[in-house]
């Protein structure tokens, strides 16, 4: 099964057991993946459902459910300053990796002011990512918040802020607590003061991501890898 190429739908496009495909599904199905009528593939919601379905000349046949499991066993909401560049090479990795949801944060020292255009583009480089990496839920990408806002309005079981080098704990060290944690992770030159200390008024535990400086870019990643490698090795053991 694993060999089947997957695709996301809406649930607009599900009637019963028939899926209307849209004209892009269309063109990639047929086009770019060289499909043909009565080859099989997987539709999935990226709400967690996924089906096996058989491609028609314009619809996909729902064959019957597929049941596996992908997703990690704790939801991780990564709250992102913005970096100036590269936010795009950020969303698929870490949707790869299994986040459940990233919420772009303007901060203190954010110079990057998204437009919809941008925000569009993160949603379905996740969606592509999602497909790709067999997930079965596409996470989701929030629209830009400042970061006062989103210390009020997201909220999770555990809370975890990266701090700079010093006396922090390391987050390969923390204990989760299921079922959701929150990470925030500053963009170039981190946090400030004043955000670390309004973030640790709000229930955030400042947290390290080790000895060395890690580019904005390269932080996420490194803090979804080993949030990923910690619950899921606690699994196979």
């Amino acid at each position: 099964m694993a060999q089947l190429q997957r695709l996301v739908i809406s649930a607009s496009q599900k009637q019963a057991s028939i899926v209307i495909l849209k004209p892009e599904q269309q063109h990639y199905l047929y086009r770019v993946l060289r499909l043909k009528s009565g080859d099989r593939f997987i539709a999935m919601d990226g709400q967690g459902n996924s089906w096996l379905a058989e491609l028609q000349p314009d619809h996909a046949a729902l064959i019957e459910p597929i049941i596996f499991q992908s997703e990690l066993p704790i939801a991780v909401t990564l709250m992102l300053a913005l970096p100036k560049t590269g936010f795009d090479d950020v969303i698929r990795p870490l949707t790869e990796l299994g986040v459940a949801c990233v919420v772009p944060i303007i901060s203190d020292r954010t110079l990057l002011n998204p437009s919809p255009n941008k925000l569009e583009r993160w949603r379905r480089i996740a969606q592509e990512a999602a497909e790709q990496s067999e997930r079965q839920c596409v996470p989701a990408i929030l629209d830009p918040l400042s970061f006062s806002t989103a210390l009020q309005t997201i909220d999770a079981k555990q809370r975890l802020i990266c701090a700079a080098r010093g006396a922090s704990p390391h987050l390969l060290t923390c204990r989760l607590v299921a079922p959701s944690v929150c990470v925030a992770i500053g963009c170039e030159g981190g946090w400030t003061d004043a955000e670390i200390d309004r973030a640790i008024a709000s229930q955030y535990q400042p947290v390290s991501l080790g000895r060395r400086i890690l580019r904005a870019v390269t932080a996420p990643i490194a803090a979804m890898a080993l949030l990923a490698g910690a619950q899921e090795s606690r699994e196979m053991t």
